[in-house]
Formats: C-alpha cells, structure tokens, sequence
C-alpha cells in the first residue's frame, strides 16, 4: 500500500544546509500554509503554546535499513535500529518537533526551535495538548549527550 501526501506549506528560516544539524533553539521558521486552505485555516492555534509540526525530510537519502548503525555516525554511539532513532534517514523520511508558537497571522506560522532547513516541505500542523504528552519519558543516557547542543542557540 502507498500514500500519497501532498505538502500543506514550506518552511522558512536563515538555515539552508542540511549538514548542520545542531543548535537550533534560537532559529526562527516561519510556515506558510498554502492559499488552498483559506486564510482562515490557522484561526485558532495561537491560543496554544505548542505547535507539532510535521515535515519531510525531502533532501536526505534513505539508507537500507537492515543492520543497526550508531546515530549520527557517531562511533562513541552505540548501535541503534532506525525506528530508536530520529535521524533523517527514515523509511519515509518524515520529521516531527513540537515547537513553541512566536506568531500565527493569516496562513503565516511563527515558530522557534524547528529543525528543518528553509524549503523544507510541511505536511501537517497540530496543536500540542497536555492529554497527549507522556509524563513518564525515559531516554538511554547517550540520547542525553547527543542531544546536548541541539537546541542551544
């Protein structure tokens, strides 16, 4: 079975080279959703903190799959299967970060910390809720340290 996913808006920011894949806690992005959708389609997501904004991956390669590799080709790393990591080297190569919300005006987003370079195809926006948040997350301790610089600005 396939699907086929058509991009609701573009991302744009001051960062265009995928290869640079920490500190991005102080990139601003602006998302705007195409004319398709209305002007009215954002109305109603700036009374939310937090935005899950869902993108593609379109300029990274997928890899074979079939032998766990360290994240980030990192050595000090152990060896992960793809689906325990969130690299861009996916099946389908879709990326998701829950943003905070700076701006909503028309079909214009503002968001802070998404990791997705300038042209980078959106596929879907949706409001963070509470009731959907775990509140007992527990990550292996090398996560902690590749995460480290990530959203630094």
């Amino acid at each position: 079975m396939q699907f086929l996913v058509q991009p609701i808006g573009t991302v744009h920011n001051s960062r265009a080279d995928i290869a640079i894949t920490d500190h991005w806690g102080a990139v601003t992005s602006t998302i705007t959703v195409d004319q398709r959708f209305g002007e009215d389609c954002l109305l109603g997501l700036d009374e939310f903190s937090h935005v899950d904004v869902f993108f593609v991956f379109d300029r990274a390669t997928e890899r074979p799959h079939y032998r766990p590799r360290p994240p980030r080709g990192r050595t000090d790393l152990p060896p992960v299967g793809v689906f325990a990591d969130r690299g861009p080297h996916r099946p389908n190569r879709i990326g998701m970060t829950t943003c905070p919300i700076t701006s909503v005006n028309g079909r214009t987003l503002e968001v802070l910390g998404l990791d997705a370079a300038t042209g980078t195809p959106i596929i879907d926006l949706k409001p963070t809720t509470i009731e959907f948040q775990p509140t007992d997350i527990r990550q292996p301790v090398w996560v902690t340290h590749l995460m480290a610089n990530y959203f630094l600005p």
